[in-house]
């Protein structure tokens, strides 16, 4: 199975769920265009798996693409054997792995509604080098960290 985007998802403040957008625009090291977390830092995109969102669906916990505040969810890619450096060509954009996982923010809005975020562990985050748009369907190609 080749890597590809599940979902672009975007939110107005940080902490919450986000909603799945038909189309984002990835802005050259800000993040997506619309989304509380884009800025001039290390984490301007999170991605997380389907992979990972389905292991919270059989934990029995009423979650889909954007649950737990990522930007791009994935499938087909194991984001946590990914290393910093690494980068990922996204349609036309590119993105460069800056962080693997986070610690949590002591039960955060998502861990209350969900009853368990998978972010923290299996998240990783990116900043953007080149920009480009973004849609559900585009391939993910890895590029390895030197």
């Amino acid at each position: 199975m080749s890597a590809k985007i599940v979902a672009v998802c975007i939110s107005e403040n940080k902490g919450e769920r986000k909603q799945p957008v038909e189309r984002g625009e990835l802005l050259p090291y800000h993040g997506l265009a619309g989304d509380a977390h884009a800025g001039p830092w290390h984490r301007q995109i999170s991605l997380l798996a389907q992979e990972s969102v389905e292991k919270m669906l059989a934990a029995g916990l009423d979650v889909g693409p954007g649950a737990f505040a990522e930007n791009i969810t994935t499938s087909g890619i194991d984001l946590m054997s990914l290393k910093l450096g690494t980068r990922l060509r996204i349609g036309s954009a590119l993105l460069e792995i800056t962080q693997i996982g986070k610690e949590c923010h002591s039960h955060c809005e998502i861990h209350r509604l969900t009853g368990d975020c998978v972010m923290p562990r299996e998240g990783v985050f990116a900043v953007v080098i080149e920009g480009g748009m973004l849609k559900a369907g585009d391939g993910i190609t890895v590029i390895e960290a030197e």
